[in-house]
């Protein structure tokens, strides 16, 4: 019987297999919070796209910690968080073998980038998408789509609406809306969620009427690839002593002669990253409205600017809508589309329910090793230049 010569835990997570890059390149829901009647109706996710990070100071407030009432510099990454504009509702019916869809209801008036969605080639298509269905709602006064939302009311227990984003509204060469579907929880029953979808339909939802400061959301996206690696760096194992021949980044012993496979818990090379993932529990530590100049502005730091930093963010550019600010890093390249989604967790820990206080959000230059926060100190700085004088 073979025996190691050292006992070690095994490297890498089986639980994250197989190891390929996803499907579902926008993010994916996979379960969304659990519903709550007794609240009012509301949405339970966002789409975001990923611009870039920095960092803030702030106050910690956690009597009993080492650092209460001392200061603290975090990583903060910024998410552009275009309105989401409603155009339909889903209704999900209950079924032994999961949830099914009833039926589907849109809304009358469709934007382009929606419908270009629909399309492999706008430029060559004859633009006609849901042009039959939106004269629905002119015969015979909208009986049958008030028949459809009845049939939702009645028979549904899960209620979804269908929202897109406005990628036309930022700098990514993009024309074609990102469509997700987001759930309604809260309300007494069905009807109650149905008349919510149906009162945002066509008008934008923004991101503060969804997530506010302080809370927990979870990150939704696909993470940053990188190709085909090798072990090391894709499983973690120990590289092997300096004198190997043919290679040292190896993983010495495949498995036994028998059985003669190669086991699927070997660490093999292959694909490493872009893959789908969900992180938990990130906080919200300040969510700031579109054209707001001073929306970095804090008691301790009286200066006027916004999250965009000194030549704006790498890779990504301005920010001119609304933005999110979460602690931490978030999966993805910068430019990503992805999903905020409400926490389905019940938070009790203070580190989770404490409340921010930021006293100063960094917007130097994040390319290479910035010197001023605004323009403005930098001209002070640097007085009167023979470039400007012209």
């Amino acid at each position: 019987m073979s025996h190691r010569k050292f006992e070690a835990p095994r490297h890498g997570n089986l639980g994250f297999l197989p190891k390929k890059r996803t499907k579902h390149h926008f993010g994916r829901i996979r379960s969304f919070p659990k519903d709550d009647p007794t609240s009012p109706p509301h949405l339970t996710a966002f789409r975001c796209y990923k611009a870039g990070m920095t960092h803030v100071v702030r106050g910690v407030d956690r009597p009993g910690a080492l650092m209460h009432k001392r200061e603290v510099v975090d990583a903060v990454t910024i998410l552009e968080t275009p309105p989401m504009v409603v155009v339909g509702v889903v209704g999900y019916v209950e079924t032994p073998r999961g949830l099914r869809t009833l039926t589907t209801v849109f809304a009358e008036h469709l934007s382009e980038e929606f419908k270009r969605r629909c399309y492999k080639n706008w430029y060559k298509s004859k633009k006609k998408a849901y042009t039959k269905y939106a004269q629905k709602y002119t015969t015979d006064g909208g009986k049958e789509i008030e028949h459809e939302l009845n049939r939702i009311s009645k028979f549904c227990s899960v209620v979804r609406v269908i929202a897109h984003s406005q990628v036309k509204k930022l700098n990514l060469r993009l024309k074609k809306a990102h469509i997700m579907e987001i759930q309604i929880n809260g309300g007494a029953d069905a009807k109650s969620k149905v008349d919510f979808a149906k009162s945002l339909f066509e008008k934008e939802v923004t991101v503060d009427s969804v997530f506010a400061k302080d809370e927990n959301v979870d990150v939704i996206g696909v993470t940053k690839g990188k190709g085909f690696e090798g072990v090391t760096t894709r499983w973690g194992v120990s590289r092997l002593p300096r004198k190997t021949h043919r290679g040292l980044r190896k993983v010495a012993c495949i498995g036994s002669w028998h059985p003669a496979r190669v086991s699927t818990t070997v660490p093999r090379a292959g694909q490493n990253g872009y893959f789908h993932r969900t992180e938990l529990n990130k906080k919200v530590y300040r969510i700031g409205k579109k054209g707001d100049a001073a929306s970095c502005r804090t008691a301790a730091d009286l200066t006027e600017k916004g999250i965009t930093p000194m030549g704006g963010f790498p890779h990504y550019g301005e920010i001119n809508e609304d933005w999110i600010m979460l602690k931490g890093c978030c999966v993805g390249v910068k430019k990503r589309a992805l999903i905020l989604r409400k926490s389905s967790m019940k938070h009790s820990s203070r580190k989770q329910l404490e409340s921010i206080d930021i006293k100063f959000i960094d917007t130097s230059s994040k390319l290479g090793h910035g010197r001023f926060q605004t323009a403005e100190e930098k001209a002070k700085f640097l007085g009167p230049l023979a470039s400007k004088q012209k």
